[in-house]
């Protein structure tokens, strides 16, 4: 069989990449959200530029993408960092829930659907750490609010893909997949409990495989290997292989010794799957439907918008952050990019019905990704805190 056109794909999207990498740092618009629009452009309703069929493996490239994503996520939830992260954790953990109520009511009295408005709650939590990280370096910021945007970021994407599991499985069940009474509360439980388990039994041996291989080829396939393992058996059991990826990242987190390198490894080889899923995402993207969001779009938005700035308010002060740390931190929370996409093409995938929830996510990332860096920058001079010397947090292992 003749993969031609695959290949010529494939090679063309990561040096589209490429070049979206360099504009991007020129004009600074996110790199994500230029590799969206190209792909939009591309797809069959605009110049059609990829032969029927182009899109046949996108299921495949997701599922591999979010993979590696969520065990990248697991290693967010070491606990020794949530630990010493006090604030953080519940500042990230107030915002994801305040935004994730704030937008399941918005959606809900658009659409008077409940399954609908769990998903879009739950999806509307994401954040995009790399757009945050890069706007702080670009800044030069440093001091409180800083370091606490910056501990925020990195754990806020576990938080909101362990509420997106749950509320996956509960707009299933809705829709009528899972039965009624306790039978559906039984299904629930099996579809996260289990996805828990499976990232459990398999994180144990990775976790004391792991440090016990030299950097290098042996750990790439390691990693690579139990990733992969772990969300093939998750999708052949029904099961999310999202959380079981999570999981199995979690437990290596806090079990393994050296527990950097696995997820370095995994880091290595996701970008061109990152690449490719952006671009085919945005090749997905369905023009037609976009004047037909537009009340459910604008509710999306502005109670996302009202959900961070309370959350951060709330989570600020049930922390003890100073005041004007309060006032700040949601608004430096607004960027929203891969993990956001990804979970809507998850819900697209469990529930084809929800038709709208992906054109409307991805129109939302573009409108994140150019309003949230600016927004976050203007916070952080008016903080005093930018021109000082940024500095990334120190890696042990």
């Amino acid at each position: 069989m003749n993969h031609a056109t695959d290949l010529l794909l494939i090679g063309g999207t990561m040096l589209l990449a490429l070049a979206a990498h360099g504009i991007g740092q020129r004009i600074h618009v996110p790199r994500v959200t230029l590799l969206l629009l190209l792909g939009a452009l591309a797809g069959p309703e605009l110049l059609d530029l990829l032969p029927t069929g182009a899109d046949d493996h996108f299921g495949f490239i997701t599922q591999l993408t979010l993979a590696m994503v969520g065990f990248l996520l697991g290693e967010r939830m070491a606990v020794k960092n949530l630990a010493e992260g006090r604030e953080a954790v519940i500042v990230s953990i107030a915002v994801t829930l305040v935004t994730a109520a704030f937008v399941a009511v918005a959606v809900w009295l658009v659409t008077r659907n409940l399954p609908a408005a769990l998903l879009l709650g739950s999806i509307a939590t994401a954040t995009a750490p790399a757009a945050t990280l890069d706007t702080l370096k670009e800044a030069g910021a440093n001091g409180p609010l800083t370091r606490l945007v910056f501990q925020v970021v990195a754990i806020d994407d576990a938080w909101g893909a362990i509420l997106f599991s749950i509320c996956l499985v509960g707009a299933q069940l809705l829709l009528g997949e899972g039965g009624t009474g306790l039978s559906t509360l039984g299904v629930g439980l099996l579809d996260v409990g289990g996805a828990v388990l499976l990232g459990t039994v398999l994180g144990l041996p990775m976790a004391w495989l792991t440090g016990r291989l030299r950097p290098g080829e042996p750990m790439l396939l390691e990693s690579a290997g139990f990733v992969f393992v772990a969300a093939g058996i998750a999708s052949f059991l029904g099961l999310s292989y999202l959380l079981t990826c999570m999981t199995l990242g979690i437990v290596v987190a806090n079990r393994a010794r050296h527990h950097v390198r696995p997820f370095r490894s995994i880091e290595g080889i996701s970008e061109p799957f990152l690449a490719l899923f952006f671009f085919m995402a945005g090749y997905q993207l369905e023009w037609a439907m976009l004047p037909t969001l537009g009340a459910l779009g604008l509710a999306y938005v502005a109670a996302r918008i009202a959900g961070r700035l309370a959350g951060g308010r709330f989570g600020g002060y049930l922390a003890g952050s100073a005041s004007h740390t309060r006032k700040r931190i949601g608004a430096c929370l607004m960027p929203q990019a891969g993990v956001a996409l990804g979970l809507a093409l998850l819900a697209t995938e469990r529930l084809p019905e929800l038709t709208y929830i992906l054109p409307l996510v991805i129109g939302a990332t573009v409108i994140f990704e150019l309003v949230g860096p600016p927004l976050t920058l203007i916070q952080l001079r008016r903080a005093g805190e930018t021109g000082k010397g940024y500095q990334d947090e120190p890696d042990e292992d």
